[in-house]
């Protein structure tokens, strides 16, 4: 597990849950997307995580994964103390999220370019 990767790729996706959490504290139609937009967001920070590290499939799945559910739990938290959702919410969002980073890592992954071979496609 690459950790200055996981650390940079969760720290992105920390600080955009937390700003869509304090938007959406006030703005009620961002309140009602928290969904969409905290899954977003965690896939992003998967996505940046598998872009950035070395390693294989199961690497970069790992580490999104985690930078997923991490940035999602600190930005419910922040939404939880404000009251704006129910305290499930850090159990359900947290593993959907962790589930979004996991695709985005792997999405990463398989966009990378492989090592030229040297032999042709067809």
């Amino acid at each position: 597990m690459d950790t200055q990767r996981l650390r940079y790729a969760t720290i992105i996706g920390t600080c955009l849950q937390v700003a869509m959490t304090l938007i959406g504290h006030f703005v009620a139609l961002v309140r009602t997307n928290f969904m969409f937009g905290g899954l977003a967001f965690s896939l992003i920070a998967g996505v940046l995580y598998g872009t950035r590290a070395a390693g294989g499939w199961g690497g970069a799945a790992a580490g999104g994964a985690i930078a997923g559910a991490v940035c999602a739990l600190i930005g419910i938290a922040v939404s939880c103390l404000l009251g704006d959702v129910p305290p499930a919410i850090l159990i359900f969002g947290t593993l959907g999220s962790a589930v979004a980073g996991l695709i985005g890592g792997l999405i990463a992954r398989a966009l990378r370019r492989a090592p030229a071979s040297g032999r042709s496609a067809s």
